[in-house]
């Protein structure tokens, strides 16, 4: 059961997301409409993830992310928003949020976006993740030396990060265990410098460690 922390300042919107977490199973310690709320209760709360709109008064999301991750690095942070605007998503992203998710999004398909978190996946639909990666990667840079410290198997798993995979599909494709595919994420996030698997995967394509195209 996640213990989350639900930060929106649409009163009518955050009660229809509260009512489905908790009809998963997880656990609402609280509820905030604006963003200096949402960095005082992630505080005091400690919450296992907290939802936070990007646009609300006062601070707005972005800057509650920032302030959340100065204060505690470890927390997970996963943006709500009604526009997928292609900066709005990089700054997000950038700034250690671990999933951007549209408001739009099927409750299902919501749901598992979030439960995928604790196996260690970005909460960030496929079509998300191509518009972020078509972004990052029109301008080729270079292939940076650290590509030369990846291993083999953990370029292979990079192939899969780019296109979409969950850790447990990717498991399947390497035949390693789920907790493997983790320990190679970890160590490919290392390498790369990247904030979260979408960070990765753009940077693989971005300097050609992995191609849109294969063939």
């Amino acid at each position: 059961m996640t213990r989350i922390l639900v930060a929106d300042d649409h009163s009518l919107f955050r009660d229809g997301l509260v009512s489905l977490l908790e009809a998963a199973g997880h656990e609402i310690v609280g509820q905030v409409g604006d963003g200096e709320a949402a960095i005082e209760a992630a505080a005091r709360l400690n919450p296992d993830l907290v939802l936070l709109d990007v646009s609300m008064p006062g601070l707005d999301g972005l800057q509650a992310l920032r302030r959340i991750k100065a204060e505690r690095p470890e927390a997970r942070v996963v943006m709500l928003t009604v526009s997928d605007d292609q900066a709005t998503l990089f700054e997000a992203l950038r700034a250690g949020a671990q999933g951007y998710l549209l408001k739009s999004l099927a409750a299902g398909e919501f749901l598992t976006m979030i439960e995928g978190l604790e196996r260690g996946e970005a909460a960030v639909t496929r079509k998300t993740t191509t518009r972020l990666i078509e972004g990052l990667s029109r301008t080729k840079e270079p292939q940076a030396e650290v590509a030369d410290q990846l291993t083999v198997r953990e370029r292979e798993l990079l192939v899969f990060v780019v296109q979409g995979l969950s850790n447990k599909a990717i498991a399947r494709k390497m035949a390693i265990s789920e907790n493997t595919v983790k320990y190679y994420m970890k160590n490919v996030l290392q390498k790369l410098g990247a904030q979260n698997r979408t960070e990765a995967a753009a940077h693989a394509l971005r300097t050609g460690l992995v191609s849109l195209d294969p063939s």
